[in-house]
């Protein structure tokens, strides 16, 4: 994997700078079992950013236990961390949650979350770096 700024244009460089299951999950909108992912149940303070560009997606702040065996938080990072798409796949009606910056598959947000928000974003812990707080720069 490299850590360049710079994102690949095509499935091959992706390939490249991710693991064959974040590749799935990233790039090709899989998701992996709920109870099996790193950060399920992941409790340290930090922040969580995109596996494919290392955007800041996530502040562990917002993260919940929502029950459902994957990350779950209420909000992202900033307005800009994350964007939404209509996702018809699978004979549902759901809200795809891709990274604000390379545009990867993340998860879903549902109308179910805790407040200050109501929203549960449901993330794939494939989709996701952590980087813990004592790390983080500020910009």
């Amino acid at each position: 994997m490299t850590n360049s700024h710079e994102l690949p244009i095509d499935d091959e460089g992706w390939r490249a700078r991710l693991s064959p299951e974040q590749f799935a999950v990233c790039r090709c909108s899989a998701t992996e079992p709920p109870f099996t992912g790193a950060f399920w149940d992941h409790h340290a303070d930090g922040v969580y950013h995109c596996a494919a560009c290392h955007a800041a997606l996530f502040n562990a702040s917002s993260k919940y236990d929502s029950g459902s065996g994957w990350p779950s938080f209420y909000a992202p990072d900033s307005p800009s961390a994350v964007v939404e798409r209509a996702d018809r796949s699978h004979g549902m009606q759901r809200v795809e949650v891709q990274c604000g910056r390379c545009q990867s598959h993340l998860g879903h947000v549902f109308p179910d979350g805790p407040e200050p928000t109501g929203l549960r974003f449901c993330i794939n812990s494939l989709a996701l770096n952590f980087v813990p707080e004592a790390e983080v720069r500020c910009p």
